[in-house]
Formats: C-alpha cells, structure tokens, sequence
C-alpha cells in the first residue's frame, strides 16, 4: 500500500483508498464486518493490492482502437482533486496522454458498498481518435471455498437477462467463457461478499470469464463498443462498482435504484427462488420486531408449521392408521415371515379391509419439503445469520456448535480433532429425531428398521458440522413435529404411548403384541 500514493475511503461502511498508480480499486476493507466475533478482530478484507499475498482489484480504463494512441495503464499515474473518499466527498482523477487526450475519472461512494465511477475523455488533438471502455476485476490465486453442492462461490454474472454461474474449477478448464450483452452485471462472489461490476446498462458488451495460468488468475471483465471522439469533444461513460456484504435488502434497493437485471442473484436463493426470497423477507421482518435471530429462525418455524397444518393433519391421520394396524402386522410377520408372496397378500387384504393407503401420509410431507428446503437455505446463505447471537453459549448462528460431548461440553481443558465437536445442539437435534421415530410406524423390513434406529446417530455427526442456527432450526422444526404428530394422531385414537415406546426401545418394558 505504501509503494504508490493514494486517495484515501471512509464511508463508515467501507475504509481503504484508490491507488493513484493505475487508478484502481485495490484497499478495500468491510468496517461492519469482523473476521471473527470478537470486534477487536480485523475488519474483512476484500480487495488488496498487486504484491500482496492475495492480490484483487477492480480496474476501469480505456483500450485504443489506433495504433500509437496512448491510454492509461497499470503504471500511469494519475492526479487527483481531493484528498479523500466519503458519502458527503467524492474525488477526481487526472491523466494526459501528452497526445492531446486528457482522461479524467469522478469517483463517489455511498453511504454503503456502491461506488459510482464516471469516466470521460477530451480529444484536443487534430484527429479523431477510438477508444473502447472496458473494466475488469482480477483475483490473484484459487480462495479457499466450503465446496457445498447448494451454493455458489466464483464468477458469476447477468448477461442479457440471463443469470450465468461458473465455478472456478470449470473456468480454469475451459479458459475463458465469453457473453454478449447489452448491459447486466459480472462480478466474484464468496457466501458472504461480492465484488461486482456494473457498466452503463445501454452499453453493447462483451464480458467474460477469464482464468491465466501465470500467476493463477481468474479475471471477470467486459469490453463496451468502440466510442470516436472528434477534436475538440468529449465522451463519457458512467459505471457503478460494488464492493461488499450481500444484504438482500441492499441489493434489491441497488437493482431498482440503477436498473440493475436479477442483482439479488448475487445471494444463491436457489431452484426455489420464488420461495426462498419471500421467507428471507418473512425472517428479516421477525427479527426486526423481536431484535434476536435466533428467536426470529424459531418464530418462522412456527408459522411455517401453522400454515401447513392441514397437510401434517392429512399425514397424522393415515400414520395414525397404520399405528392402528401395527399390532396386526406384527402378527402377520410372524405368522408368513418366511412367505414374502403371501405376507404381502395379506398385508394388501388388510389395508382394503380397514380402507388404508399406507402411501397416504407421504404426499403431504412431499409438498413440504421444497418449503422447509428453502427455510434451510435462507438460514445457510444469507449474511444476516453471520455472527448473529442466540443464547448462552451460542454466540454466531452461521458457526457450528463450539461446545462438545468429549471434553464434557468444556469442562476438560482438552483439545479435541474437528471430528469430535459434538456439541449441545446436534445432540438436541439427534434426541429428538429419534423420539420422532417412536411415533412412526415401524418399516415392515427389519433390515430398514435397524438401519432406521442408526439415523438419528448419523444426523448427529452430520449436523455437528452444520451452522447453530440451522441445528437450531432442525431441532425445534423436530419437536413440533412431535407436538402435532402426537396430538393429531391421539385425537385419531392411535397408541402413542410415546413413554412406553421409549422404554420398550431401550429394553426396559417388554412390547406387547396382538394377533389379528
């Protein structure tokens, strides 16, 4: 940062500076935004300079369309009016080609992440002269990912309408990927921050993806149509630059304030767009009323719950019958287990006798699932979730769960393997995916039926590793799923001795059987 002399940034949201060597946007760090949930921690870094360990930069210029035109480079340097960057104080840089074209570039900033960049050139010379815009955003180095399936980090881009995603692997091997748009948006995308390049949105462009080997370069850029100035006029082209935190709310008001096509795409909402964005806005409003996300995630669920009640009701009532049945069953096993042909004969005789769909209670869970499905990938996405307390020891809801099961959730000062963090919350999570079990149904395979009883400790494991927050969620989502299943199915008249069914399953009650 020191090697070059520079305009310095402090919008409250943003701090760095614009190098004055080539002009570009290449310190920008996020002052809302802590690495870690300690606030004396660094504030998030997303654009460095060229020799720093992770260099990324953002570079808007000209390319000459005739041989010996001289255009700003990298290591131009440039003027500036103005000694800082605010909401309230925009700058502007100067450079003169000595050929009679004087380049001049307006920069402001918003209160937020937006910098708004208005490029112009004047020709003094005798002779007309071509120049193509373009701007480009260079990241030096493949970062880290979390590699989830249900997310997207990389390029990313809207080219005529048309939301294109790649991930870094498929640009490294393709080389570079090209789109012809009129207007859109191209830009990098981490889970939580984004850095974007908006052009005039008129502009005929050809943008793309790009990966260079030397050095392990990926470039996301655009090149505008070709623009001639006569002696004595000038041209001007206006670009926004985006550098910052994924707020839904932020980008929506960005989209519609500049025209900008599907910029909220930028947060992965996913194959169910349509219900995802709805239920973020559903969230957002329930955390402004009760101030605490964690309470909002839980309210959610609740109301998700209330809506779709009548469908659990239809799934209830025919588990409620085949709980009904369930003793009947067990006899017939028993009695034609080693005739499969004639047990299911039997089993089919049974259900049309007692007018029984055993397939009944799945379609309404089906129609559930793209909903609850959406309510996970609110939760996993959006950066509002991003060091969000609960309580007690739950201090971000976007990390796992710190406390373990190994080291007596913290009462042995042990380090334990990643593996090993078993906290609180999968527990909960676990313990009640298994009372949910005990009001199923038991599978008529005793095979599955065993590989049913390990689910519950491979959820454990699994979720161990997953976000507080979307434990949380899964956790409370189970246990009014016990609360409704077991009211519905005791008003249906079933056997829901859930007690006497856990007592039984842990060899402590003998399980009473009925012949038909």
């Amino acid at each position: 940062l020191a090697e070059s002399p520079r305009v310095r940034i402090d919008n409250g949201a943003v701090h760095g500076s614009i190098s004055l060597k080539g002009a570009r946007f290449d310190d920008i760090t996020l002052a809302r935004y802590r690495e870690t949930v300690d606030p004396t921690s660094p504030e998030i870094v997303l654009l460095s300079p060229q020799g720093s360990p992770n260099p990324y930069f953002a570079d808007l210029g000209w390319v000459a369309g005739d041989a010996g035109v001289a255009v700003p480079g990298r290591d131009a340097m440039w003027t500036a009016e103005g000694d800082h960057l605010s909401a309230s104080d925009g700058v502007t840089l100067r450079w003169d080609n000595g050929q009679g074209l004087s380049f001049a570039k307006q920069v402001a900033v918003d209160q937020d992440y937006m910098f708004t960049v208005t490029r112009s050139v004047t020709n003094n010379s005798d002779k007309p002269v071509t120049l193509y815009p373009y701007g480009l955003l260079s990241r030096w180095g493949t970062p880290p990912t979390l590699g989830y399936y249900i997310l997207h980090e990389g390029p990313i881009g809207v080219f005529d309408g048309s939301l294109q995603e790649y991930k870094y692997s498929a640009v490294t091997k393709e080389g570079q990927v090209q789109f012809d748009s009129t207007g859109g948006w191209m830009g990098i995308t981490d889970k939580y921050w984004l850095a974007s390049l908006v052009p005039q949105q008129d502009l005929q462009l050809k943008g793309g993806f790009h990966h260079i080997p030397e050095g392990d370069r990926y470039q996301v850029d655009y090149r505008g149509p070709p623009m001639t100035i006569a002696p004595g006029a000038t041209i001007q082209v206006s670009d926004q630059l985006f550098a910052g935190a994924k707020l839904v709310t932020l980008l929506d008001k960005y989209a519609t304030q500049y025209h900008i096509p599907l910029f909220d795409r930028a947060v992965d909402f996913g194959w169910f767009y349509f219900l995802t964005k709805p239920i973020f806005y559903v969230l957002h409003y329930l955390h402004q009323v009760v101030g605490n996300y964690g309470i909002a995630i839980l309210l959610l669920t609740l109301l998700v719950k209330a809506c779709f009640f009548p469908l659990a009701d239809k799934s209830y009532r025919a588990m409620a019958q085949m709980k009904k049945l369930q003793p009947a069953m067990t006899a017939m096993r028993e009695k034609y287990g080693d005739d499969k042909v004639r047990l299911n004969q039997e089993m089919m005789t049974l259900y049309k006798r007692e007018k029984v769909n055993p397939l009944a209670g799945c379609l309404p869970i089906a129609i559930q699932i793209p909903v609850f499905f959406s309510l996970y990938k609110v939760l996993f996405v959006t950066i509002e979730m991003r060091h969000a307390p609960f309580f007690g020891w739950i201090h971000d809801l976007s990390a796992p769960d710190p406390t373990s099961l190994f080291n007596l959730f913290g009462l042995l000062p042990i380090s334990l393997p990643h593996a090993l963090m078993i906290g609180v919350w999968p527990l909960i999570m676990g313990f009640t995916m298994w009372l949910q079990q005990k009001l199923n149904p038991q599978p008529a395979d005793p095979t599955q039926a065993k590989v049913m009883q390990f689910l519950p400790l491979m959820f454990i494991f699994l979720f161990a590793t997953f976000p507080a927050g979307l434990v949380i969620y899964w956790s409370w989502n189970n246990f009014l799923s016990i609360s409704q299943q077991w009211f519905i199915m005791k008003r249906h008249g079933a056997d829901v001795n859930l007690f006497g069914n856990i007592l039984s399953s842990l060899g402590l009650r003998k399980t009473k059987t009925s012949s038909t």
